[in-house]
């Protein structure tokens, strides 16, 4: 009875995280209410206080579930292209394009996060968490560059921290970009070349370069 009970919990929690981004992507983060949540869940408000303090802590959540996933893969990869981090590096970046396009529920989230959320009134302790993923972002990237110019894949010299501004500047614009315009280019055809013009950069742009006067 106590599994059943627990199953029960878990799919009403996914419930919740369904039509929460299916409202937040359509309408909007401070459009959205717990109550229009819950209608579009089909349970009470109850329900989603059991599960979550506030809005803002259900959001949290759906961005949480999707860091998560993306670690997973990321594992997954490096399995799959073992001593290769730029192989992984490229998979995962060519992952992120694709997803947006065909996936829904990807698509939804960054939709959500690029242009249905604005950080104000209870969502304001949810910039502060944000931009702490933005740093730990950053080092995340500088990790894995660091790793790639110890297997000798890109330039030793290469400026980690710049390049790691780089590529979240360059992801982050594309997607955003393609996702107020989805009709202006196609994002999932394009990926690979999108990828490979980025690793081209990381490889031969002298700008890239850790200057003598850093060393």
């Amino acid at each position: 009875m106590a599994r059943k009970t627990k199953e029960q919990a878990l799919e009403t929690r996914g419930q919740i995280i369904d039509a929460a981004i299916a409202r937040f992507s359509e309408h909007g983060v401070s459009a959205t209410s717990l109550a229009h949540i819950a209608q579009a869940a089909g349970v009470t408000r109850g329900a989603i206080y059991w599960h979550f303090k506030n809005k803002a802590d259900l959001l949290n959540e759906i961005w949480a579930q999707s860091e998560s996933g993306m670690e997973d893969l990321e594992h997954e990869y490096q399995i799959k292209y073992p001593g290769d981090p730029l192989s992984v590096m490229r998979a995962m970046l060519n992952y992120v394009f694709e997803a947006t396009a065909r996936d829904q529920r990807r698509r939804s989230l960054m939709e959500i996060i690029f242009h249905k959320c604005e950080f104000v009134g209870e969502m304001t302790t949810l910039q502060m968490v944000q931009q702490n993923l933005y740093l730990e972002c950053y080092e995340k990237i500088e990790e894995a560059l660091q790793d790639c110019i110890e297997h000798q894949q890109l330039p030793a010299e290469l400026d980690t921290r710049r390049a790691a501004v780089i590529i979240r500047g360059y992801v982050s614009g594309i997607m955003e970009n393609w996702l107020f315009m989805p009709e202006s280019f196609d994002l999932a055809a394009d990926a690979p070349l999108l990828v490979e013009t980025l690793i081209e950069m990381l490889t031969s742009s002298p700008s890239l370069r850790q200057s003598v006067s850093r060393e």
